[in-house]
Formats: C-alpha cells, sequence, structure tokens
C-alpha cells in the first residue's frame, strides 16, 4: 500500500491547480472519460467561461445535448478556434467522429465545412440522428470533407474556465501548431481547445482519431507523443487514458501498454468490468476485476487480458486554480494483478 507523499506542496506556494496536482505526484490515469460521440464546431475566441449557455450560436442545442446524456448516450461536446490556416471566413468547421463498432482502435470521422448560417443545423442534425431520428445529415453531403487521414491534436486553452489550461496549455499548443504541424505534410492538425474536463492536468490534449487524452504534458514529452519513435514507458506518467474505455479499464490498458508497445494502440479492443466493489454514490471503489479483449487489425492474433485494479493511497489535489484552493484528496490505484487469459 503506497503512503501520501511525504512532502507536498503548501497551499500558499502556487495558484494553479495542476502544479499542485503534479507536485504532489497525482497519477492522471483513467480521467479521460468514456465517450462514444465527438462533435467539435469552430467558435471563434474568446470564449467566455459559461460558453455553451451564454453564446447565442450554441444556446438552442443546450436541449438537445442534455436530452442525449440523459438518453445514456456518451457524447462529448467541444469547441475549436478557427485557425488562419485551417478555416475559411464565412464558414464553420464541424469534426463528428464516433465509435464504429463495439470492438475498435480508433474512432470514425465525418467532417464538414458548411456556410457558418447552416451550422447549426449541421450539428442538430448529427444529434437527431444519435438519437435515432430520421437521417438529414445527406442535405450537407456536399460539404464534407475527406480528411481522415489527418491526425488532430486538441489542446485545452479555455483560461476563462481555469487559468491552469491558459497558462500552461497555450505554450504546449503553440509549440506543436508551429514546429509539428507544418512539418507534417498535412497529416497533421493542431487546435485550441474549450474546456474538456480535468484542468488540474494541464496541459492537457486530446488525440484524435485515436482518443487517447494526456495530461501534465511536458515539452520534452512532445516528440515521443508526435512520432512515437522511442519507449512508450516515457508516456506513462502523462496517460490519462483512452476514452474508448471506462475508468478502471484505463487504468488496466495502461499496463498492457506499457508490456506490447506502440503495436499496441493499433489492437482493436473492448473492455469489460467484470465487478468492483459496491459504494455510496459519488464514492469511488477501491478496486475493481476487468477485462479487454483485443485483436490485431488483421485479425491474425487475438486474446484477452484480466486485470485487478485496487486503491493504493491518496494524494492532495486541487480541482480549481485561485487565489484560496480547496485541496481534495484523491485516490491513486494500481495493477495488481494483470493476466493473459486468452
Amino acid at each position: 500500500m503506497q503512503t501520501q507523499p511525504t512532502e507536498q506542496l503548501p497551499l500558499t506556494d502556487c495558484r494553479f491547480c495542476s502544479l499542485i496536482s503534479k507536485a504532489n505526484q497525482e497519477d492522471p490515469i483513467g480521467t479521460a472519460g468514456t465517450c462514444d460521440h465527438w462533435v467539435i464546431m469552430e467558435i471563434p475566441q474568446p470564449w467566455s467561461q459559461n460558453l455553451f449557455q451564454e453564446n447565442p450560436r450554441i444556446k438552442p442545442l443546450i436541449g438537445l445535448f442534455q436530452l442525449i446524456v440523459k438518453h445514456g448516450v456518451k457524447l462529448r461536446p467541444m469547441l475549436i478556434a478557427p485557425d488562419p490556416d485551417y478555416s475559411q471566413p464565412g464558414f464553420t468547421r464541424v469534426l463528428y467522429y464516433y465509435r464504429p463498432a463495439k470492438m475498435f482502435s480508433q474512432f470514425e470521422k465525418q467532417e464538414f465545412v458548411v456556410p457558418t448560417n447552416d451550422a447549426i443545423n449541421l450539428v442538430t442534425a448529427i444529434l437527431k440522428q444519435l438519437m435515432q431520428q430520421p437521417n438529414e445529415l445527406s442535405k450537407f453531403q456536399q460539404y464534407q470533407q475527406h480528411t481522415s487521414h489527418i491526425r488532430e491534436l486538441m489542446v485545452c486553452t479555455h483560461a476563462q474556465v481555469d487559468l491552469a489550461c491558459g497558462r500552461f496549455g497555450t505554450p504546449i499548443y503553440r509549440r506543436l501548431r508551429k514546429e509539428y504541424a507544418p512539418a507534417s505534410n498535412g497529416k497533421l492538425r493542431v487546435w485550441q481547445t474549450t474546456h474538456f474536463g480535468g484542468h488540474q492536468f494541464a496541459p492537457t490534449l486530446i488525440d484524435l482519431p485515436q482518443g487517447c487524452l494526456w495530461g501534465h504534458l511536458e515539452p520534452e514529452a512532445l516528440d515521443l507523443l508526435v512520432k512515437r519513435n522511442g519507449s512508450v514507458s516515457q508516456l506513462r506518467p502523462f496517460y490519462r487514458g483512452w476514452a474508448g474505455l471506462t475508468k478502471f479499464e484505463q487504468i488496466a490498458e495502461r499496463e498492457i501498454w506499457m508490456q506490447l508497445g506502440w503495436a499496441w494502440l493499433d489492437y482493436l479492443k473492448v473492455g469489460t468490468t467484470l465487478v468492483k466493489e459496491e459504494v455510496g454514490q459519488g464514492q469511488e471503489a477501491d478496486w475493481a476485476e476487468v477485462r479487454i479483449d483485443y485483436t490485431t487489425p488483421d485479425n491474425s492474433v487475438s486474446g484477452a487480458y484480466k486485470a485487478r485494479v485496487e486503491a493504493s493511497g491518496e494524494v492532495m489535489s486541487a480541482l480549481n486554480s485561485g487565489k484560496e484552493m480547496e485541496l481534495k484528496a484523491v485516490k491513486q490505484y494500481r495493477v495488481s494483478r494483470l493476466v493473459k487469459v486468452k
């Protein structure tokens, strides 16, 4: 059983939640959130704190978003800032990513660049499709872009939600945008995004279509993250998890990735939480048993792992930046058993 670090950062030393989280060695794994659908739309900055509720263009969509989530659809809406090199005046880009099958390795993508006046109608058509309502997407077929070959790195710089995202996300965004995107021969785009959770892990990033989330990123990790040309173990402390899995499955999946290396990211996989500790509402379980089934893209190799994930202690973390911050004890987890069963 691990104990808390003996020297944790005092509250008075810092006003950024992510610095407290990092100094106290909070592990970001398992915080990616589970997602089957992403709807991402261009909206110019500046972005207010309550952008979704206040922006007159987006406000009409709020009721539909809430209805979809109420029906159990795992949807993540996000906004990105238009980019002079990627975007067209008078037009709005909408990216829609979706889980293509129960077992998969990356999200499928549809991209549209529509006249700005049609953007909300397009997003509404996507959302209604998720509710099994008549498919109206065909009306927008002429605006669809063939960009499935493009990797999108999305960095949260939404300082109005939390100062840490602006302070630490912006330099990471700028470096990726200036150094890595131009060198990719059109295969990589880098975007500024609104908040997608976990600002205590700023700078935080989503890698699409893969669906991996990253946090506490350091500039020296970017080369490995983008080019995938070294040991995966160096990325371990920055990995928040893969959005195709739930929390305890994400924790187990990282251990498998550490063993199998980069090839693992291309494996089709699905997770199952077999059993976990029963706890009250709002409490985190101390343990869970999970199973990860996988197959290679060509179906030549398939198998499964079973893992036990257990709480290994707590660290103190701040969930928001500010002059006065409330520290909260956050459970940390480890994989106590990982067995290849198939």
